[in-house]
């Protein structure tokens, strides 16, 4: 007799006739969900999205194997495909397959670069220092949305590096409108989840976004036309809009289009804030329940910045803050603000030694099992000693490739890491 499970002997929970599993998942909180599920199933199992499979995959040895460029590639389905909405051929929601994603990945090398980011480094402190005054003028009962404040650092940090513009976040009381349109616009796309009749009580939200996709698209256009429009002025810009305006892709002699350009400019705002202000907050709430760790790291700064608290961090006292930089990888581990990604096989694959994937089934990799992650966060000083700890350097030759998963996958990480380390 024929298995029900047609991806036998890969399990899979209970589903219900015609939608699958596709409404069993919390929606408020679908990953911790699928952590949950690893728990019950095993480090792989399977969901019914309304007939098409869901491989969900979270033990080491089979992210590894899944890690293999040449047999797995990035899948850019579901609610990231819905996101390009807003990032169109950008690099984060862009197709391998599709030209400007390899020709965007080999232009924005350069701006990613360790010296791009010495240069970057003032604009960085300038953005960081609005932050500490806005801090400093609270009254000692007043709470802090550690949150927000996060999100408009970074997105703060973001225009001004990447474009030359201030969203001026910490002078206004709410958002910049852009702002308000991006995460509003972020809110749609994550609600939406292809169900029948959906487009029905979704319809005045996606009239909604229609509205603010077309005016975040107008807004960076400006921005491109006016640097355009004014050569002398750009000359001496250093940054990500002028790197991707004058960069010419060596494997084929062309530049990006405005219109990709635009699509880059929405994927760093996209991309770049919501991770950089999940690990920060997630960082800060981690130190405060660590007061231990929080005293190391207060000594660390005082010996590296010195005693004269109005002067600025240069970038190379940032580079000696060792014992920070590893709190922040800590914390990364712990809860990683990207806690999965998907791939599809290029070719019929087995992996794990018996399990069979047909080419191009949707796999989601999840990083925080995969992490050694529980639901809760544990206590920094009761880590394995497998793993790498806040007081010690990290030594990327004793660990898997896969181990820092939760920074990115693939190609795009090495963007992300070397911006992560300014």
């Amino acid at each position: 007799m024929a298995s029900p499970n047609k991806l036998n002997p890969i399990p899979h929970p209970p589903k219900k006739p015609v939608v699958g599993n596709i409404l069993s998942l919390d929606p408020n909180a679908p990953v911790q969900h699928l952590v949950r599920l690893t728990k019950e199933l095993g480090p792989i199992f399977w969901l019914d999205m309304m007939g098409a499979p869901l491989v969900i995959v979270a033990g080491h040895d089979l992210i590894d194997e899944l890690s293999d460029e040449k047999r797995f590639d990035k899948a850019v389905r579901g609610s990231l495909r819905r996101v390009r909405a807003v990032g169109g051929d950008g690099l984060f929601t862009a197709d391998t397959s599709e030209p400007n994603w390899s020709k965007a990945h080999n232009i924005l090398l350069q701006p990613f670069g360790n010296r791009a980011m010495q240069s970057y480094h003032p604009s960085m402190v300038d953005i960081a220092e609005q932050l500490v005054k806005k801090w400093e003028r609270l009254n000692g009962d007043e709470e802090i949305d550690v949150v927000h404040d996060m999100t408009a650092l970074t997105l703060d940090t973001i225009g001004l590096c990447g474009f030359d513009y201030r969203f001026n976040s910490f002078y206004r009381r709410d958002y910049h409108p852009f702002v308000e349109s991006l995460v509003r616009s972020l809110e749609t796309i994550m609600m939406t989840r292809g169900i029948p009749l959906e487009g029905l009580w979704l319809q005045k939200r996606r009239k909604t976004l229609a509205e603010d996709v077309a005016f975040m698209n107008r807004m960076v256009d400006e921005i491109i036309a006016e640097r355009r429009g004014n050569a002398e002025a750009a000359e001496g810009k250093k940054d990500m809009l002028g790197a991707m305006m004058t960069g010419v892709d060596r494997a084929t002699g062309e530049q990006l289009d405005d219109v990709n350009i635009r699509y880059q400019i929405n994927t760093f705002l996209i991309a770049g804030h919501e991770t950089t202000s999940g690990l920060l907050s997630c960082t800060i709430y981690a130190l405060l329940k660590h007061p231990e760790v929080l005293k190391k790291a207060y000594e660390e700064v005082d010996r590296v910045l010195g005693p004269d608290i109005n002067a600025r961090p240069t970038y190379q006292q940032v580079t000696q803050l060792t014992y920070i930089t590893q709190i922040l990888k800590e914390a990364l581990r712990l809860w990683p603000p990207a806690p999965a990604y998907g791939i599809a096989p290029l070719q019929d694959e087995t992996i794990g030694g018996k399990y069979k994937l047909r080419k191009n089934t949707f796999v989601t990799v999840l990083v925080i099992p995969a992490s050694g992650v529980r639901t809760r966060m544990p206590s920094i000083p009761r880590i394995s000693a497998a793993r790498p700890r806040p007081s010690a350097r990290s030594t990327p030759g004793n660990r898997s490739a896969t181990a820092s998963a939760p920074a990115s996958a693939a190609a795009l990480q090495c963007m992300r890491r070397r911006s992560r380390s300014a």
